[in-house]
């Protein structure tokens, strides 16, 4: 699976993108900052479902995970988004992510699922702490990614 979205971002490349994983689906966050790399994770989480650029940022909402672990919290990160996509019925297209001391705070904005626009491909179970990685690169940039169950 070869699904990805790629902005240049200052010195780094900032994007999102699948890598496959028997029947489940990785995703993986690539940025110059901790923070933009979880967001970037959670395109690649929306990109799971449908394609990203088909989602307006019509509504927002608050997301908070708590974990000293960057691993674990983007494992929060993402159970938290995937809890919000069911529970409301809604995909998210952006993601303003902040973390501080192990304490993460996004406002991510979507609109309620339109299942013949959006046209859903699968529904997203959870994270796993599968592939699970968090860490600065040598270029410096940082990646975010684990395996989600569908």
């Amino acid at each position: 699976m070869s699904s990805e979205r790629r902005e240049d971002h200052q010195q780094h490349r900032t994007y999102w993108e699948h890598f496959d994983h028997g029947a489940d689906i990785g995703v993986r966050g690539v940025a110059p900052t901790l923070a933009e790399a979880f967001a970037q994770a959670a395109l690649g989480l929306t990109g799971v479902i449908t394609d990203p650029a088909t989602v307006q940022s019509k509504d927002s909402i608050t997301l908070t995970a708590a974990d000293p672990d960057p691993e674990l919290l983007l494992v929060d990160f993402l159970n938290a988004v995937i809890y919000a996509m069911s529970s409301r019925h809604m995909l998210f297209s952006h993601f303003d992510v902040r973390i501080d001391a192990g304490h993460l705070m996004a406002n991510a904005s979507g609109e309620p699922i339109d299942v013949h626009r959006h046209q859903p491909a699968v529904e997203v179970k959870g994270a796993t702490f599968t592939a699970l990685a968090v860490k600065q690169r040598e270029d410096g940039s940082w990646l975010a990614q684990c395996v989600v169950d569908v």
